[in-house]
């Protein structure tokens, strides 16, 4: 007797009629024709079932704060911090954590099992850190929540950000973040990485850096933060986000660059919406397009994700916890429209974004945890071109979150009664 065992379900790698049966937690077998009973039985009727959807980029202090105490009318980055420096003096813990806890909500019905955010530490009270912590302890049963110590106006350039970003490590938050292109110089940008780095190594923590997020193409932090990944011996333990700089460096200076990231094991984080949105500004025409050279960077054997870096705050009035959204936003600013790129661009918001948040037993191999996400579509393409409906999410072998299929019912003369978008791809004509 099992917990649960979804019948006939398609698999990320294409494998169909596949059965996954799960107990204690866990994925107990994954093959064809299970034939045991369970507590719960879900027919899949050939849909995707995938592990669930990683954001490992995200700004949950912000999060649902749109308007207050006034909108980004520029739309850019930097009224974004300005407008986020006149919101901090005015939100408690209790609002960051109303807030953070409705958009876990959110997060989980769209199948997002779990999220990287940072969090401010440029702020003597840590209102942030004390709000976040406290979340990260009540969503734990059902969402892996991770947290960055982010010196948001610079480790360096803020007077206190290093003292509180030490006190928020020894609170415990997991992953020392950093900004050095926020720093008031090259050089202070250098050192903030190398110092930073150095605290990660005696804490043997993990590293993400907001690294780059420049048109400037001067701006090469991310050659710095690689240097002191070799040197200190913290190899896939780093990650660089945003590394937008990039995409306006020239070809001669990129063709040193990519293979210096990839030989330092230093992941890349893009986040396409936010990229696209604020990244160009200063151009009129032609226009940059905003996101890093993420072909490049795979292509070079770098583990890229994808992040969806803000919803609803100071810097982004749109979004909806949706990772198939992001999926979507790097395959067309990267025209990444190959089917290989396509299916590609799916790994980037779950099994790579894993690999970069170090989450143990994620998969949907047998042993691992039976976390899973039930989707109204035939394959991880259709996946993101339909946005797909989640019809079940998964945690620990126990339904959390249902919708209902989206099927339309039609009034055309001698035409179906009902649609559903699944079923409209060449393959399934007729």
């Amino acid at each position: 007797m099992f917990d649960l065992i979804l019948k006939n379900a398609t698999l990320p790698d294409g494998r169909t009629g596949i059965d996954i049966a799960c107990q204690n937690g866990t994925i107990a077998a994954v093959e064809p024709n299970i034939t045991a009973e369970a507590q719960e039985v879900i027919d899949a009727t050939g849909y995707l079932v995938s592990p669930p959807f990683v954001d490992p980029h995200f700004h949950m202090d912000a999060t649902l704060s749109l308007g207050t105490p006034r909108m980004n009318t520029s739309g850019t980055l930097l009224e974004g911090i300005a407008l986020w420096g006149e919101l901090k003096p005015i939100q408690s813990v209790d609002d960051i954590v109303t807030r953070a806890l409705r958009y876990c909500d959110l997060a989980v019905s769209m199948g997002i099992g779990a999220i990287r955010s940072h969090v401010d530490v440029c702020d003597d009270a840590l209102t942030g850190v004390q709000a976040l912590l406290e979340v990260r302890k009540q969503v734990a049963p059902y969402l892996d929540l991770q947290l960055v110590a982010f010196p948001q106006d610079g480790v360096l350039r803020d007077p206190t950000a290093m003292e509180n970003l030490i006190r928020a490590l020894d609170m415990g938050v997991d992953v020392v973040g950093g900004i050095p292109h926020f720093e008031r110089t090259m050089a202070d940008g250098a050192e903030s990485v190398r110092q930073l780095c150095e605290i990660a190594e005696k804490r043997g923590l993990m590293v993400d850096m907001h690294c780059d997020e420049s048109d400037d193409p001067h701006s090469r932090h991310i050659e710095t933060l690689a240097n002191e990944t070799q040197r200190l011996g913290l190899q896939g333990r780093v990650a660089g986000s945003h590394l937008t700089s990039m995409h306006s460096m020239d070809n001669y200076y990129v063709s040193k660059l990519i293979p210096l990231i990839a030989e330092a094991e230093v992941h890349a984080i893009p986040n396409p919406l936010i990229n696209i949105m604020l990244q160009g500004r200063h151009d009129t025409y032609p226009k940059r397009r905003g996101q890093t050279r993420v072909p490049q960077l795979r292509d070079a054997g770098i583990t890229v994700g994808f992040g969806s870096d803000c919803v609803m705050d100071p810097w982004y009035s749109l979004g909806r916890a949706d990772m198939l959204d992001v999926a979507s936003m790097g395959l067309h600013v990267g025209q990444l429209s190959s089917r290989a790129d396509m299916a590609w661009c799916f790994e980037a918001v779950t099994r790579n974004s894993a690999k970069i948040m170090g989450l143990q037993g994620y998969g949907l191999e047998k042993g691992c945890a039976a976390n899973m996400v039930l989707l109204q579509a035939h394959d991880t393409i259709e996946a993101i071109r339909l946005r797909a409906t989640r019809l079940a999410v998964i945690r620990n072998g126990r339904v959390i979150a249902r919708t209902a299929p989206q099927i339309s019912e039609v009034s055309l003369p001698g035409r179906p009664v009902s649609v559903n978008p699944a079923d409209y791809s060449p393959q399934k004509a007729g």
